[in-house]
């Protein structure tokens, strides 16, 4: 059965919105020209692209983003990058932190970068498109997941200070302290959503207690159930079931579990099951 992707007038949260907003995740991953076509197809009929590019010594080699816009839906979907490429500088205890939007707290110095590089052209394309009192929505992957949801905090709490609807992230990485996860769960209550697949191992970067996770946790079980409640308990048996589903390389779950595809089978899955 065919899942429609996106529906304009959506608001709120739904499993069938969550799936629209992964396939918009996926999508960043793409060259501009089916970026363009395929967000036709889904009813937009206009569509700015995003790119910097980085120096050495910074890992990342550049940051990646579309905004698509109709006439009743805005969205923001920033590309991901694979993890071992963030491994390295997000356990680097050393890096500097990256003051937070509008000073609250701070977020790693490595995303603040990546999306101070970005934020300005994301910034403009949402004004000049928010001409009908749209719905605004940010979505990502992985390393597209945490610029996402910084995204939409720096878009509240700096000019123009805009609420999104709504922050859909899959396998995000910690992205922020206490003090500015605090901030965002007052101001973003019930409006982010943050999907983790069992042993996705991006999730679990870079460490605490300096950084801390956002609220409104989707769960994947290892049977690929989503479940938005989960105890302690059943989280750590759940996950050593997923270590145990392949014996010849259970070490690999965490990267296998960190896959676009996962997230999306998962989602689809439970739309048709609905």
């Amino acid at each position: 059965m065919r899942v429609q992707t996106l529906d304009h007038h959506a608001t709120g949260y739904s499993l069938r919105l969550a799936y629209g907003m992964a396939e918009a995740a996926k999508l960043a991953y793409q060259p501009r020209d089916t970026i363009e076509r395929t967000v036709h197809d889904w009813g937009f009929d206009r569509v700015h692209h995003h790119e910097t590019t980085f120096r050495p010594p910074f890992p990342l080699e550049d940051t990646q983003a579309y905004t698509a816009a109709s006439d009743h839906m805005i969205i923001t979907a920033f590309r991901g990058t694979e993890p071992r490429k963030m491994q390295d500088w997000l356990s680097d205890a050393t890096t500097p932190p990256w003051p937070g939007p509008a000073n609250k707290g701070f977020v790693h110095y490595g995303f603040g970068e990546a999306l101070q590089s970005i934020h300005p052209q994301v910034r403009d394309a949402v004004d000049e498109l928010y001409d009908n009192d749209q719905t605004i929505w940010f979505t990502g992957h992985s390393l597209g997941g945490a610029l996402a949801a910084l995204a939409a905090m720096r878009l509240h709490f700096e000019e123009p200070h805009l609420l999104a609807d709504g922050v859909y992230t899959f396998g995000q990485p910690r992205v922020c302290d206490r003090t500015l996860a605090q901030a965002h769960d007052d101001a973003f209550r019930d409006r982010t959503h943050r999907f983790v697949n069992n042993n996705d191992v991006v999730p679990q970067m870079p460490p605490e207690p300096a950084f801390h996770h956002i609220s409104a946790t989707h769960y994947i079980d290892s049977g690929g159930r989503i479940r938005d409640k989960m105890s302690v308990l059943g989280g750590v048996t759940d996950r050593a079931k997923g270590l145990t589903a392949d014996p010849f390389a259970p070490a690999s779950d965490g990267i296998r579990d960190h896959s676009m595809d996962r997230y999306l089978d998962a989602l689809k899955n439970a739309v048709q099951a609905d």
